[in-house]
């Protein structure tokens, strides 16, 4: 019986360090998102265009790693 776990597929197995991190990654990823979205807004509103294109750029960039 041992032998035949022994030949058994093995699975990658994750971590709770990796999970972690994934969970900690993707709630950054959100919050950055968010506060993006606010300086969007504000750079709208008082016509900033440049910041305007700086911005979402950077939320481009974010969006590609979804």
């Amino acid at each position: 019986m041992k032998n035949h776990m022994l030949n058994a597929p093995k699975q990658p197995l994750i971590t709770d360090a990796l999970f972690a991190e994934m969970v900690l990654d993707k709630a950054v990823l959100a919050f950055r998102t968010e506060q993006l979205w606010k300086e969007i807004d504000q750079s709208l509103d008082v016509g900033n265009k440049e910041r305007f294109f700086e911005l979402t750029t950077e939320l481009q960039a974010l969006e590609a790693l979804r």
